[in-house]
């Protein structure tokens, strides 16, 4: 059986429910967090929406993020150190992270330990590999932003994601096999997760809606998603070890449909799409890896879901 790093699909299905099910989404955090020089609230929930003005990514350094954030001066040159802005949807890794440190510093347990638990995946280090990509835009970004700080080693058996790898918890860091994944679904459906998640709270500059864990699904899949009839209750998984270069698909229409379904998608390739009106829960289950084993452009990621998309029943 295949093994995949789940990578950010570990924010919704372990880090956001364990949010939901334990933390107060909307006491003030500022003082626990360090964060005191902050002028208004710091929130659970704006972390889970990512509107709570964090940049996309810092480089892990193990010290409190607050004091990274006060002596890191943001280039602005690359994607993943941007600045934010509070009330605003802004991807970011940090904000989970933070979840992550509240929930050990409220419950008393590892993060790796409670998400196991919610969950049933398999936390780091995983005993079976996934397939190893190569190093992304973190690489170089993590050059800029830290550059006395040696960039974290691949590993075969810890996550592709630097950061993982080199301790933050919260938003990577589990991995499964596909029947581990579609039992872990199962329960998360069962359970009303989605339903928490799935509540419209912030947009980014595009437009772009984000719930408490979950982000409203975007034109790149919206047509293939519409086909989708009501009543398809349950999980579908897909599951692809293709390495090849994938067919460019194209929209069928020129205006992409509207859609009722919230999605997370995954820097190594997996990608989450639920809608809450039959409890139709779609999983693809794929790896970034081209066929010599160099790392897929996003756009080449996209085309790779979609094929697998075109896959599941009207």
């Amino acid at each position: 059986m295949t093994f995949y790093d789940l990578a950010s699909l570990t924010k919704p299905l372990v880090t956001a429910t364990l949010a939901h099910a334990y933390l107060d989404l909307d006491a003030d955090r500022r003082w626990q967090l360090s964060f005191q020089d902050r002028g208004k609230p710091l929130t659970v929930r704006q972390l889970l929406s990512h509107s709570a003005g964090l940049p996309p990514w810092l480089p892990y350094t193990g010290e409190a993020l607050a004091t990274q954030l006060q002596r890191t001066a943001l280039p602005g040159d690359h994607p993943l150190l941007q600045s934010a802005e509070i009330g605003v949807s802004t991807y970011s890794d940090l904000g989970y992270r933070l979840i992550g440190e509240l929930l050990e510093a409220e419950l008393g347990l590892s993060w790796k330990q409670l998400g196991a638990a919610v969950s049933g995946l398999t936390p780091v280090p995983w005993k079976t590999a996934p397939t190893l990509i190569p190093p992304g835009q973190d690489a170089a970004a993590w050059s800029i932003a830290e550059p006395s700080l040696d960039f974290p080693e691949p590993d075969s058996h810890l996550p592709h994601d630097a950061n993982a790898r080199a301790g933050m918890i919260g938003h990577a860091g589990f991995g499964a096999t596909g029947e581990q994944l579609r039992q872990c679904l199962a329960r998360w459906l069962a359970a009303g997760w989605p339903d928490r998640m799935a509540v419209e709270s912030a947009q980014n500059a595009d437009g772009e809606i984000w719930g408490l864990g979950l982000q409203r699904a975007t034109a790149s899949f919206a047509d293939l998603l519409a086909r989708i009839q009501l009543g398809a209750e349950g999980v579908h998984l897909v599951e692809s070890t293709a390495t090849e270069l994938p067919v460019k698909t194209t929209s069928t229409s020129g205006t992409p449909p509207t859609t009722s379904f919230w999605q997370h998608l995954a820097y190594t390739g997996p990608a989450l799409f639920v809608r809450l009106e039959d409890r139709c829960c779609i999983a693809l289950l794929c790896n970034r890896a081209g066929p010599a084993g160099e790392l897929l452009s996003l756009d080449q990621l996209r085309d790779r879901r979609r094929k697998m998309l075109q896959s599941i029943p009207r």
